[in-house]
């Protein structure tokens, strides 16, 4: 056992330690000494004080330097001997501290100057008498190389000749964390002896530092901290006899980037850590996975009406009739997939006129869709007319794109990735840290370590398929200290629309008819000519994409093409090429040389057009644009802006010497917009009361021209109000504007008006008495009615359309309270709370889009299997769940509707006492109910127990498993009631013996007292209750 001596750094008891230490020296040498040569042989020592001077200085002449270190080593082993036998006088155990007299320190205090030289190998704690008998070896140390430098640390004898094992105190700053660690170096009493090449081990490097160190597969160290990231080669670490694996001082400095120093007065090695308080930044954090496993499953019906909309306008004038037209919607959902169906009402009131526009069945899942009925072909048709058919995709190794902002669905971008992997790679110099960061935060989403080839690389970075490139940034820190400046890099990776993973693929296959509407076509027009085509899509490298396919329109036509964005080449590329008597191509093609340069060019079959754009300055662009139907034109762009101040604008003229500008000013709560071309102007001026410029009380003036005709002018003042809240849809629960206008063409009032508080309807009302080009009176009313039909009539939101590729969660939580699982009439609904009532694929209903109504909480998801977990946070007092967490498929097309019951929440609690009333502390109290389901609590010091979350029906109330009462529980109970227990002196008792059974029994004695208890315990309880 290694006894540890606490460094005293008080002179009080640092005399008394040195003066120890001479009495033990002067045995030592003394003529006597030889009698304690060998261990476990102690004799007193009598030496007086002016004997000391004489032995020092004879020690000093006759000792050549050599044995000096000799003599100090044998010195520190018979000290510790000393120390041993002396140990009762001398040496307190518990504490660790030496134990001397006051008086004899005051006494000998002198002797400390004499022997100031002996506190160098004698220290704040002595190492165990087994470690005494290993001698030092200087040249036991092997060369070490840093890994990322690959310079070997040559540590030469000379550097650790004198040197010697000591125990010293880590310490942080002026915090010690570390009391007492064995090291090999030298100090002179004063400062610390070539300090560079002291070697401290390297477990107590890792843990003063609080490293974070992990074997890698390579056999390499990965050294982690808040501040340093860093691999080293556990082969190129020096190795001591006695300390095992060790860094330098020089190596701790230099691999750590920690400033190191020796304190003599502490006898304490300090750190001073520069990531000291700091974190280690920011990491993308994952998804918890989603387990389905067990949970009671909730499907949807197999046919569903979700809702109904009806879209209503009214328009009229002073010299006209008023005209009504509408639009009317449907959708539901029917095995696994949506239906959808759409009205056209060009005359409202003539029901001859309704046509069917659209009548789709669509099912979508991540391998495979179905689209049967109207819907686009996945072809550029050569005309405009409908297409009514059937069309299958089949895709093998991607994912489509999946989006919330409307429920349309095209066959062409289904046959796109919705994410494709890209690679992100550099230079940098080796040992370097180098994180990847998305956007402009300071979040991570990947690092990496740069070895000796200098070259990082990130692989499969997933981007988004759309026109705009992912903007990312690579943060490189120099040897993996995170507290340096990083270099900051850009890297901006960009996916052609179209492109998928490499080796994936896709197939699709299309038949039906083209349908044409007429005047006398009736409700579902006219089906001529059919068509069709088949095609496929192959990813070919991270970079190519290509495809090829059939096509039958108007005859036969082959299908091209190719998406194209290299890894090293600022070009993006896509092309569609449908062959025939006349070519028609769809091209995209997209060079940017630089981030201040970019060239683009697009064609379909009804024009071509060319852009250049440049950057100048920051803030400052020119641009070109030119197209085959219209004249070529060219300008430039500025912005500027800084709080509370912007100023945005836009000028271009073009080869037929037309001038175009926008122009838009913000300064604090006023704004000024003007837009003007070849035609006419448009001016205008808003004064905002409110701080927001998107709600509250606001000032207009508008001042609008047109060139043509007679040079028409119009000026308006008014006043408008938008109310701060809003529906679902964005529209404003209220939102008003009131005005006087003057014009070439007359004078008149302006109004408008619109409203969404009536749930599931938005109103709104137009009136203009003059206009720019005319003096006639102008009404518009427009009616926007949605109603949702599933469980039971209730306002819509609007949109109905999005429910064709999309479906959600309808959670109706009620209170039950006959404990029926039904909904009755007159139990109310529960939508409070919902925030924390509700979590779904373990994020909180915040995060998703839901519409929280009287009697339900509407989640819009895409199809797909949920998990719903219902938080006990979330629940109102006294009530609970009897299922915490469910699965529920979710299908395109309606709301898969999931009834909660919320039953009772019962409390009991007392007092367990014994048959003399005193509180029986640490027993268990148990609630069992029929169905075997168990609540428990125990005892605290006062014998009080505490029983929640129990449900209506009977239990037994057991303690320490005796049966002591029967409760029992129904709509008409208390939520919390006190419940006192006691328990009988007799059962008392014989748990007493059964729990000291045993004792001077043999093992027959034990069974058959054992037996007679059990029989006593269970003859007066009715039968049944064990």
């Amino acid at each position: 056992m290694m006894i540890r001596l606490s460094f005293l750094t008080n002179s009080f008891l640092k005399n008394s330690y040195l003066f120890t230490i001479v009495v033990f020296c002067l045995q030592l040498f003394s003529p006597s000494a030889k009698a304690i040569d060998t261990p476990g042989e102690e004799e007193e020592l009598g030496i007086d004080d002016d004997s000391i001077p004489h032995i020092t200085s004879h020690l000093a002449e006759t000792q050549p330097i050599p044995q000096a270190e000799n003599w100090r080593e044998r010195l520190r082993r018979r000290s510790w001997e000393k120390l041993q036998a002396q140990q009762d006088t001398l040496f307190d155990v518990n504490s660790s501290k030496l134990q001397i007299e006051p008086a004899v320190i005051s006494e000998n205090t002198h002797l400390a100057d004499n022997s100031h030289h002996l506190n160098n190998d004698l220290s704040t704690e002595l190492p165990s008498h087994q470690q005494l008998q290993k001698q030092p070896k200087p040249n036991n140390l092997e060369p070490n190389t840093n890994e990322q430098t690959n310079t070997p640390v040559q540590l030469s004898a000379s550097d650790t000749t004198n040197f010697s094992v000591f125990p010293v105190g880590i310490n942080i700053g002026r915090r010690n964390v570390l009391r007492s660690v064995l090291i090999r170096g030298r100090e002179d009493g004063e400062q610390a002896t070539n300090f560079e090449a002291w070697l401290v081990p390297f477990d107590a490097v890792v843990e003063a530092l609080r490293l974070d160190v992990k074997t890698l597969d390579d056999g390499q160290l990965e050294i982690r901290s808040p501040g340093l990231v860093t691999r080293i080669n556990p082969r190129t670490l020096s190795t001591d006899s006695e300390l095992g694996l060790v860094f330098s001082v020089a190596e701790i400095r230099r691999l750590f980037g920690v400033g190191i120093e020796f304190d003599v007065n502490e006898y304490a090695i300090a750190f001073d850590i520069p990531w000291l308080g700091k974190r280690g930044g920011r990491f993308v954090q994952e998804d918890l996975p989603v387990i389905l496993d067990g949970l009671p499953q909730f499907q949807p019906g197999g046919f569903n009406l979700a809702g109904i909309e009806q879209q209503l306008n009214a328009a009229g004038s002073s010299t006209r009739n008023t005209t009504y037209q509408g639009d009317l919607q449907a959708v539901g959902s029917f095995a696994g997939g949506s239906w959808f169906v759409r009205t056209d009402q060009p005359r409202f009131n003539d029901r001859e006129t309704w046509r069917i526009t659209e009548a789709q069945y669509l099912r979508q899942t991540n391998q495979a869709d179905y689209f049967i009925g109207s819907h686009p072909t996945f072809w550029q048709r050569r005309n405009d007319a409908g297409y009514v058919g059937f069309t299958y995709i089949n895709r093998q190794g991607f994912r489509p794109p999946q989006r919330f902002s409307s429920g349309f669905s095209d066959p062409r971008q289904r046959l796109q990735a919705a994410n494709v992997g890209r690679t992100i790679s550099g230079q940098a110099e080796p040992g370097s840290l180098v994180r990847l960061v998305e956007g402009f935060g300071d979040i991570a989403i990947a690092e990496v370590l740069v070895d000796s080839s200098g070259i990082y690389r990130f692989e499969n970075i997933t981007t988004k398929n759309d026109a705009f490139a992912t903007n990312y940034r690579v943060f490189i820190y120099p040897e993996g200290r995170l507290t340096a400046t990083p270099e900051i890099r850009n890297a901006e990776v960009s996916t052609v629309p179209g492109q998928i993973p490499p080796g994936a693929s896709a197939w699709i296959v299309s038949g039906g008819y083209r349908r044409r509407f007429d005047r006398d076509s009736g409700l579902f027009g006219n089906f001529t000519d059919l068509s069709g085509g088949i095609a496929g899509r192959w990813g070919v490298s991270e970079a190519l994409t290509l495809g090829v396919g059939s096509i039958y329109d108007e005859g036969v036509r082959g299908l091209g093409e190719i998406f194209y964005r290299p890894r090293n080449f600022p070009l993006e590329m896509a092309v569609s090429a449908l062959s025939g008597d006349k070519w028609h191509i769809i091209s995209n093609v997209r060079f940017e040389p630089s981030r201040r340069l970019s060239l683009n060019f697009n064609s379909d079959r009804f024009s071509q057009r060319w852009n250049v754009n440049w950057n100048l300055l920051r803030g400052l662009s020119v641009f070109a644009n030119a197209d085959n139907r219209n004249p070529a034109s060219a300008g430039f762009q500025f912005s500027f802006s800084r709080r509370g101040y912007s100023t945005f604008g836009r000028v271009s003229l073009n080869t037929a010497n037309q001038l175009r500008w926008n122009w838009l000013q913000r300064w604090g709560r006023a704004e000024f917009r003007q837009n003007g071309n070849e035609i006419g102007t448009l001016s205008e001026f808003t004064y905002n009361f409110s701080r927001s410029a998107s709600r509250g009380h606001a000032l207009l003036l508008n001042y609008e021209t047109r060139s043509q005709n007679q040079g028409d002018n119009l000026l308006t003042v008014g006043w408008r109000y938008r109310s701060p809240g809003r529906s679902n849809d964005g529209y404003y629960a209220l939102e008003g504007q009131l005005g006087y206008a003057i014009g070439s063409r007359g004078n008149g009032i302006t109004a408008s008006v619109g409203t969404t508080i009536i749930p599931g309807i938005l109103l709104r009302g137009r009136y203009q008495g003059v206009s720019l080009t005319s003096d006639t009176a102008t009404f518009s009313i427009d009616l926007v009615s949605s109603l949702n039909l599933q469980g039971g009539f209730s306002p819509g939101d609007r949109r109905a359309n999005y429910l064709r590729t999309q479906g959600g969660l309808m959670l109706r939580p009620f209170f039950d309270r006959n404990h029926n699982g039904k909904h009755d009439p007159g139990e109310e609904f529960y939508t409070n709370n919902t925030d924390s009532l509700v979590v779904v694929n373990n994020k909180p209903l915040k995060r998703f889009q839901s519409d929280i109504q009287r009697d339900r909480i509407n989640v819009r998801l895409f199809p797909g299997t949920y998990r719903v977990d219902l938080d006990p946070a979330g629940y109102p007092i006294d009530w609970q769940t009897k299922q915490d967490a469910i699965a529920v498929q979710v299908v395109a097309g309606s709301y898969t509707e999931v009834m909660i019951p919320l039953v009772r929440a019962y409390s009991r609690s007392g007092v367990i006492t014994d048959a003399q009333g005193q509180p029986m502390a640490g027993v268990r109290v148990e609630a069992i109910s029929a169905d075997g389901k168990r609540r428990f609590s125990v005892t605290n010091s006062a014998g009080v127990y505490y029983l929640e979350g129990l449900g209506q029906g009977g239990y037994q109330i057991l303690v320490n498993s005796q049966l002591i009462s029967n409760l029992q529980l129904d709509e008409n109970s208390e939520s919390f009631q006190e419940l006192n227990l006691q328990v009988a002196e007799d059962s008392h008792r014989d748990r007493e013996t059964i729990n000291s059974l045993g004792e001077g029994m043999n093992n027959n004695q034990y069974e058959n007292r054992l037996n007679q208890l059990l029989k006593r315990l269970t003859q007066d309880l009715p039968q049944g209750n064990i």
